[in-house]
């Protein structure tokens, strides 16, 4: 059997979209999660690390993934804050009431491990490991990101029931 884990360009064709939704479920931005993604594949060239098994290679392009996205935030450009102008358009509606958009909204923190145990299926063992905490850490977070996605969607769901 061949083994693809080593091959940069089989990880980027293979692993890609999970890499791009991670980014996008901590940054919120597809242009930011384009941005953060292909930071990923450069460091991967970069770095050329030897994976053991096709797992390393997932968790370890996820886990970079992770930390690009949280170092976007600390960029300088990016603590600068102007006023807002009077033209500038109202952003796009997207819909409301689906539960990504009630995860995107979610604290920082929170989406990440969301991101990982539901969308990408990750054990919270697993997501410990990637994010660099501890597995009470992982399984608080899971729990206050349920608890407060629960009462985001239960508000949503009542202010629909009022309106119609």
């Amino acid at each position: 059997m061949e083994r693809t884990w080593n091959d940069p360009g089989a990880l980027a064709r293979r692993y890609a979209p999970a890499v791009y939704r991670l980014a996008y479920a901590r940054t919120g931005s597809r242009t930011d999660a384009e941005d953060v993604m292909q930071e990923v594949f450069l460091r991967l060239m970069k770095a050329g690390p030897v994976f053991e098994s096709e797992e390393h290679a997932k968790a370890w392009l996820l886990r970079v993934a992770s930390n690009c996205a949280s170092d976007l935030f600390r960029l300088p450009w990016r603590r600068r804050e102007e006023p807002l102008e009077d033209n500038l358009p109202a952003p796009e509606e997207t819909g409301t009431g689906s539960v990504t958009e009630a995860v995107l909204a979610l604290p920082a923190r929170y989406r990440i491990p969301i991101h990982l145990y539901y969308y990408e299926d990750y054990s919270v063992a697993e997501i410990a490991k990637i994010m660099g905490k501890s597995e009470g850490t992982v399984k608080s977070r899971l729990f206050r990101a349920r608890k407060l996605l629960r009462a985001k969607l239960e508000e949503e769901k009542h202010a629909g029931q009022i309106q119609a």
